[in-house]
C-alpha cells in the first residue's frame, strides 16, 4: 500500500492544478483562453502520468517494494534536508535580493554540499557563471524581467 502514496498524492496535486487552472482570469486583449494554455498543458500531462504512474504500481504489485530503504543512508537523508532547506531559503531570497545574487548564493551552496570543498574555485565560478548567463539571457536577450 506504501507504493501508492507518491502517485496518489501526484494525482491530487494535478487536480487541484488544473482546477486552479480553469480559474484563472480571461485575458482582457486577444485571445481570452491564451493564458490557460500552457498551464493546462502542464496540468493534463501531470495528470496522465500520474495516472501511468498509479497503473505502473498495480502492474508491479507483485515486486518487493523497498524504496524507503533509501532513507536508512543517514547521510543521505541529512543531504535531502539540506537540499530542502535551500530550496526553502531560496524561495525566501529570491524577490528580497533579486534573482542574480540568490540563484549565485542557491547554486554555490547547492555544488559545496555536492562537491565538497575541495573544488571551491569551480563551485564558485560555476555558480557565478550559469547565473549570469541565465540573467544575462532572460533579462537582455528575452526582455523577461526578473526580481
Amino acid at each position: 500500500m506504501i507504493r501508492f502514496i507518491v502517485p496518489s498524492i501526484i494525482l491530487v496535486i494535478s487536480v487541484i492544478y488544473l482546477i486552479l487552472t480553469f480559474n484563472l482570469p480571461e485575458a482582457k486583449v486577444g485571445n481570452p483562453t491564451a493564458a490557460m494554455n500552457y498551464p493546462l498543458l502542464i496540468g493534463f500531462s501531470l495528470l496522465g502520468l500520474s495516472i501511468l504512474y498509479i497503473l505502473s504500481e498495480i502492474k508491479d504489485k507483485k515486486k518487493v517494494f523497498d524504496a524507503y530503504k533509501i532513507f536508512a543512508d543517514k547521510e543521505l537523508t541529512i543531504q535531502v534536508i539540506i537540499v530542502l532547506v535551500l530550496c526553502l531559503g531560496y524561495t525566501f531570497l529570491f524577490e528580497r535580493i533579486g534573482f542574480l545574487i540568490s540563484t549565485v548564493l542557491f547554486l554555490g551552496a547547492l555544488l559545496f554540499l555536492i562537491n565538497g570543498r575541495r573544488k571551491w574555485l569551480t563551485n564558485i565560478i560555476v555558480a557565478v557563471v550559469f547565473s549570469t548567463a541565465s540573467w544575462y539571457t532572460f533579462a537582455e536577450l528575452l526582455s523577461v524581467s526578473l526580481p
